[in-house]
């Protein structure tokens, strides 16, 4: 007898066994997050930041290039307008309910059973708001229009992390939904399309900072290339740190 999900499961018989191990079921949510930031790219982000946090507070030839490019840029700017709205993207009354509408459809569709995922990504948002005050206190350097505390950019960190959770909380929920709708391509269009919305948005985000003299263009980077480990971080912490008793549940219903 075939021993399926659907088929009547008996006991061990003398003399022979009779039941396999459980049939696993689909993969949990955490198991579904995509494999990024991987290690390598969290590494060189690291290593990137300390190389960015080094220069600005040494003086360094990036540091003068840095300054001389925004100064280009802010130059450049477009209406004032656009810029605006693009910089208030990093608000947190803006972006931090895009995480937070994720997650809530996460614990939703898995009727609180995945609940791991949703700790490790608020944890990350939690992590980042002091980390970044305490950065700028040290580093204190002065912004493109005066003032200090300008490094690293928190509107900057707020955008990459809160659209990079959204992004990855919401890739095994848009698997599903758009596998049962448009079978063929339909989970790799709309995992590109919403990836896509992400990085225009950080992108744009950022691009706003620097064009509004908020901040220069290392302040940015130097965000972004945070909100990259924190990420990795969490993401490594959603699919090998799940506690054995959440393993091997469908929590993706």
């Amino acid at each position: 007898m075939s021993h399926t999900p659907r088929d009547p499961r008996e006991p061990d018989r003398p003399g022979r066994p009779g039941t396999v191990p459980p049939v696993p079921g689909r993969p949990t949510a955490s198991a579904r997050l995509p494999r990024f930031p991987g290690p390598a790219a969290a590494l060189l982000c690291a290593v990137a930041f300390a190389l960015f946090t080094w220069q600005v507070l040494a003086n360094g030839p990036l540091r003068r290039w840095d300054e001389t490019a925004g100064e280009v840029l802010r130059a450049a700017s477009p209406a004032q307008g656009v810029t605006e709205f693009l910089a208030d993207l990093g608000n947190l009354p803006v972006a931090l309910p895009v995480p937070a509408v994720a997650m809530a459809l996460v614990l939703w569709r898995s009727r609180g059973r995945d609940w791991w995922p949703v700790v490790c990504y608020a944890s990350a948002l939690g992590v980042m708001a002091p980390l970044v005050s305490g950065l700028k206190a040290g580093v204190d350097r002065t912004g493109p229009l005066g003032g200090g505390g300008f490094f690293p950019s928190g509107h900057a960190a707020t955008t990459a992390l809160a659209f990079g959770a959204a992004a990855l909380l919401l890739t095994g929920v848009l698997r599903d939904l758009t596998a049962r709708a448009v079978p063929a391509a339909g989970p790799e269009l709309a995992e590109l399309a919403m990836w896509s919305v992400a990085v225009l948005v950080t992108a744009g985000n950022g691009l706003g900072l620097v064009w509004r003299g908020y901040h220069w263009p290392l302040d940015v980077a130097a965000s972004w290339c945070l909100g990259a480990v924190l990420l990795a971080a969490a993401t490594a912490a959603a699919r090998h740190g799940l506690p054995a008793s959440g393993r091997g549940r469908d929590l993706s219903r």
